[in-house]
């Protein structure tokens, strides 16, 4: 399906042309849509599988929509906080996402997008934090350090993503995560990326989503009947 079906604003269509892409993946196809309508989401999908542009393109619109509401008008020097709050489990996968950011938000202008993550000096981050800031990608245990300290304002975010949930919990962040989602207004959008809902992971996604529309692509939770295990015992 062409990206120019899916509900997308020019600014969005026309970066993610510019970089190359015409179709979008199954995910893309199955997320963005009622992502864009304000439905929390559900969504297990591989990595490859531009997961990533499924939710950073819905959190981009978000920014737009909201910039064009007269109602949500911010001042100059007052600290709002970020509009979407992105939680990645490593330092590493949250520079990814915000390359994507910058990737397909290059068209938006003025757009501002923090990371908040470990081996970053902390000066640093707080003056990210304390100035205009749209997009926020941070991984849990940093973003929890500036919340306890008042340094990160979450009151006003819109939409939360959780991207590889189940990593996140492995990780041993899941007290972390129920913190922050405390500290964002019950009313926001709530998207998750797992590769599986089972166990914790369904609690989590029970506790933090209303009424979430479940995706399923290609999980590494599918059966294959066609492979046999087998024990072999050596001495």
């Amino acid at each position: 399906m062409s990206f120019d079906t899916l509900g997308l604003h020019e600014a969005l269509t026309k970066a993610v042309a510019s970089s190359g892409y015409e179709t979008a993946t199954e995910v893309q196809t199955q997320a963005i849509p009622p992502a864009l309508a304000g439905a929390d989401l559900m969504v297990s999908a591989s990595t490859g599988s531009g997961k990533t542009a499924a939710f950073i393109l819905p959190a981009l619109q978000r920014v737009l929509v909201s910039r064009a509401d007269t109602t949500q008008k911010r001042d100059r020097g007052v600290i709002y906080g970020p509009r979407v709050l992105v939680l990645c489990p490593t330092r590493e996968l949250a520079m990814q996402v915000a390359k994507a950011a910058a990737t397909y938000g290059r068209f938006v202008p003025g757009l501002r997008v923090a990371t908040v993550v470990g081996g970053v000096p902390y000066p640093a981050q707080i003056a990210a934090l304390r100035g205009q800031l749209d997009i926020l990608i941070s991984t849990p245990g940093r973003l929890l350090d500036h919340l306890n300290t008042g340094k990160a304002v979450l009151e006003n975010v819109e939409m939360l993503v959780l991207d590889e949930a189940d990593r996140m919990l492995d990780m041993g962040f899941i007290d972390d995560i129920n913190t922050i989602a405390d500290a964002i207004p019950a009313a926001r959008q709530t998207v998750m990326f797992s590769a599986t809902f089972l166990g914790h992971v369904g609690r989590l996604a029970q506790n933090l989503l209303r009424d979430p529309k479940r995706i399923d692509v290609a999980s590494h939770t599918d059966t294959h009947e066609n492979i046999e295990q087998r024990l072999l015992w050596a001495d």
